[in-house]
């Protein structure tokens, strides 16, 4: 399964390829679906451009995507849209149209009042786990760790040369994980992740939150290209249809 991730924090001196509006959201959400990506996940904005997890927002931008596309739509909860624990809670309460699931930060204060928020409300969790944090630890150890949705590994090692390590390591400090199923995904060291990701058989995550480049290093025009990119590159070696994991890397 590929996830796109629309847009994430970034802003418009990112490029001007990163969707900052709901319109421009949705007709990017349209072809990166049209391009292969089973499901979504966007940062709502302001109209300054930063994230919010406003009800406003959310409705917006969630009823604006899923006016072109019919596959999941999920949204963040990073404690950068909203610091305070509390009050990242009440807006999650106060939403008024619900996305199909939204990632919540394990090591960010506060995550599993939002996530139980989340799950209250019958809204799926993707729990967040970044490496070089305690997330993992702490999710491990959490009373609602069987009950989410997926674990996204987050791998935060932005060197091509080392993310692959790094995100091994992070595979390993999460074990089984509760046989929750894993997305794992990269920042900007992402294709080496991804390509890992596909060895071992996991859902993958690309977009332009995660990544700005082609596997090539060329600069990427869109979301749908780079989705198009993780499918059919061949930077990426994809399992044959109907096979797991491939030999030698059942175990990471």
């Amino acid at each position: 399964m590929i996830q796109v991730c629309l847009n994430g924090p970034r802003s418009a001196g990112d490029g001007a390829a990163v969707p900052l509006f709901p319109g421009a959201m949705a007709e990017s959400a349209a072809r990166a679906v049209a391009a292969g990506a089973a499901e979504v996940h966007v940062h709502p904005k302001t109209p300054c451009g930063d994230d919010t997890l406003s009800p406003r927002a959310v409705a917006e931008v969630v009823t604006a995507i899923r006016a072109v596309v019919d596959v999941p739509v999920g949204v963040t909860t990073g404690a950068w849209a909203e610091p305070d624990p509390g009050r990242r809670v009440e807006r999650v309460r106060a939403w008024t149209v619900l996305p199909d699931h939204a990632s919540v930060n394990w090591h960010e204060p506060g995550a599993e009042l939002v996530a139980a928020a989340l799950l209250e409300r019958g809204v799926g969790v993707e729990a967040g786990l970044w490496s070089g944090t305690d997330g993992p630890r702490r999710f491990l150890a959490s009373p609602l760790a069987p009950r989410v949705l997926r674990v996204l590994a987050e791998v935060m090692d932005a060197d091509p040369g080392t993310a692959e390590e790094s995100a091994r390591s992070l595979l390993a400090d999460l074990g089984t994980a509760h046989g929750i199923s894993v997305l794992l995904h990269g920042e900007d060291g992402a294709w080496p992740v991804l390509r890992l990701a596909r060895r071992l058989g996991l859902d993958i995550r690309v977009g332009l939150e995660d990544v700005l480049v082609l596997p090539d290093g060329q600069p990427a025009l869109s979301n749908a290209q780079l989705v198009r990119a993780a499918r059919d590159g061949a930077d990426i070696r994809w399992p044959a249809p109907g096979r797991g994991p491939q030999s030698g890397d059942a175990n990471p």
